[in-house]
């Protein structure tokens, strides 16, 4: 690739380049860049003005593979090189890119960046999983460490009341009952944080049709109006290994969720939730590569889920909705962490998208 251009190239003169959506730098023989496009602007998080005469030891921390690339393609010894790249950044994340280097005549030479976004979504998944473990770690302590001295307190609450003097009894039994009560609520949640550890995992053959069937008919008999529920399923899905019951909950829990969020839309009568199922090729599930994979999405026209926990909706104890347990997405990433899948959400205004990938045969 050849760009005739002044030492010092002007955006005007290579204004074609900002029509690319790769990242394209110039670079002079000593490694300094004299121009970058508009992508690259985008990709680096710099303007031009900050990014020319600037060197690339100096852009990236572990420039020297890039340079060497550079002497190569000055060299002529090859037409261009392209290669897998990471490019460590000062104070910012590295950026995992695939990249092309060729000589460009008076230009010096034209760096083509790419972002990798497979090598993201790896990297995304592997720092999820990572961070559900330890959730659950903690999750299963912290039950286990609150589940004994809750006994201790419902049982001495129950001997007070059976020692309270009879003149005081109706007056002093709606302290006790409130203890009991309250103490009766926290195991309830105690339990539901241990459930997913206590279940066996009972596998057997499972069609994903059945499994939104029966959600939808749990669905539509808890909102029988202003609420539609839309299936688009693709029939040559076959059946696959897995807990039939604990994929029935999955789906139940963000398709109940979805219903709750939708509540204002109920009212209007335009509320809306689409069963939708794919199947998924060549598709890589926590740094395992599968040929074919159910790609089941559940969308819903509500709100959206509030920027602001957006990030951690699948974290314990984190709800958008007042009064929420926030267990129900922790325990539908679990049970679909068990089928060796993952669980993925997009979501806008009037647009929310729970994606479920698991594995088939």
């Amino acid at each position: 690739m050849t760009v005739a251009a002044p030492s010092v190239p002007r955006r005007e003169a290579l204004a074609g380049l900002d029509l690319l959506a790769s990242a394209v730098l110039l670079v002079d023989a000593g490694g300094t860049i004299t121009f970058a496009n508009a992508a690259a602007e985008n990709l680096l998080e710099s303007s031009l003005r900050a990014l020319q005469r600037q060197q690339l030891h100096t852009l990236f921390l572990n420039a020297e593979e890039l340079l060497n690339l550079c002497a190569q393609a000055l060299a002529h010894k090859y037409a261009d090189l392209r290669q897998d790249l990471t490019l460590e950044r000062s104070g910012r994340e590295p950026l995992h890119v695939h990249s092309i280097v060729s000589e460009a005549g008076e230009s010096g030479i034209v760096i083509e960046l790419r972002e990798n976004v497979q090598q993201l979504k790896l990297d995304r998944e592997e720092r999820i999983l990572d961070q559900s473990q330890v959730n659950k770690e903690l999750v299963r302590n912290l039950a286990h460490e609150i589940k004994n001295p809750l006994g201790g307190i419902r049982g001495a609450a129950q001997l007070l009341e059976l020692e309270l003097p009879a003149r005081h009894l109706t007056q002093l039994r709606e302290y006790t009952q409130v203890i009991i009560k309250e103490a009766d609520r926290l195991q309830t949640l105690v339990d539901r944080l241990l459930a997913p550890h206590r279940r066996p995992h009972i596998v057997g053959d499972v069609n994903i049709h059945e499994v939104c069937e029966r959600v939808r008919s749990l669905i539509l008999a808890e909102f029988p109006a202003g609420l539609a529920i839309r299936r688009d399923y693709d029939a040559s899905i076959p059946e696959f290994r897995g807990d039939k019951e604990q994929l029935i909950q999955t789906v139940l829990n963000i398709a109940h969720n979805a219903a709750q969020a939708l509540s204002e839309r109920i009212v209007a009568g335009d509320a809306e939730l689409v069963f939708k199922t794919r199947v998924a090729r060549q598709v890589t599930l926590a740094k395992v590569r599968y040929g074919l994979a159910l790609d089941l999405h559940i969308i819903d026209n509500g709100p959206g889920i509030p920027p602001q926990i957006r990030d951690r909706i699948f974290y314990p104890l984190v709800s958008g909705r007042e009064g929420g347990s926030g267990l129900g997405l922790t325990l539908a990433q679990t049970f679909v962490q068990q089928h060796m899948g993952v669980i993925e959400c997009e979501s806008r205004p009037g647009f929310t998208d729970f994606r479920i990938l698991l594995p088939l045969p």
